[in-house]
């Protein structure tokens, strides 16, 4: 079942036993080995949500994220170069607004993903709004500061992590993690509403084949979609 968003506005101490923190330290053991040999390809990457944050659990995934219009191909070889088997690929666009994305499935819990389509502010804001570390972040053993699905902020504290609700502190928050008021408030609204009518899907979801790339596949949406097409020119035109 899928965390519903909290609105309580008490600050809660959460103390993590021994078996969370090893399951973190596990988490991002397996983190780090899709993310170095990104890294070593000039693939700047991070991770976000529980991985960074801390507040893992049994049900925690692991999706490594590649900002900067990467080609498909290069992402491809090297996770392959390093011996990680790609199971599946996916090209999702959330809504017709968002930008496509491309995901490479290691498996059902470890996921690469990257933009196929140059991300508004807002969009690239999500993943420092629900906490991103790089690998250095993750080899120095640090958590940041991000806000789960729950709408709750978890903020790491040395045996665990403070939670508290955001709705209501949406400006205090945004300065916290540092991104703008509108990608808050966008969250907020986003999943108080999917609480209250449900998933409701999105706009695509079309799994590659064998032979295909990426790129092959957002040029054919392109060419049969008009709400792709408008997507994928440069903002303001």
């Amino acid at each position: 079942m899928a965390k519903k968003p909290v609105k309580r506005a008490d600050r809660v101490q959460v103390v993590y036993n021994e078996k969370r923190w090893k399951l973190l330290e596990e988490l991002r053991m397996q983190t780090i080995e899709i993310m170095e040999p990104l890294e070593k390809a000039n693939l700047s990457c991070i991770v976000h949500g529980s991985i960074a944050r801390g507040d893992v659990s049994a049900k925690s995934d692991i999706d490594v994220f590649v900002p900067n219009l990467p080609g498909s191909f290069l992402i491809e070889s090297t996770l392959e170069r390093s011996g990680l088997t790609i199971n599946r690929r996916v090209l999702v666009q959330a809504t017709p607004s968002y930008a496509a994305k491309g995901y490479i499935e290691i498996d059902p819990r470890r996921a690469v993903s990257f933009p196929l389509m140059k991300l508004r502010p807002v969009e690239r804001d999500f993943y420092r709004f629900g906490g991103e570390a790089t690998i250095e972040t993750l080899r120095d053993n640090q958590r940041v500061s991000g806000v789960d699905k729950r709408l709750m902020l978890i903020e790491p504290t040395a045996d665990g992590h403070i939670e508290s609700t955001i709705v209501g502190r949406e400006e205090t928050v945004a300065k916290l993690l540092n991104v703008s008021v509108e990608t808050v408030l966008d969250r907020v609204h986003a999943l108080l509403r999917r609480d209250e009518v449900g998933r409701t899907g999105v706009f695509i979801e079309r799994e590659l084949g064998s032979e295909e790339t990426f790129e092959m596949v957002l040029k054919k949406l392109a060419d049969e979609n008009p709400a792709v097409r408008r997507r994928l020119k440069p903002f303001g035109q």
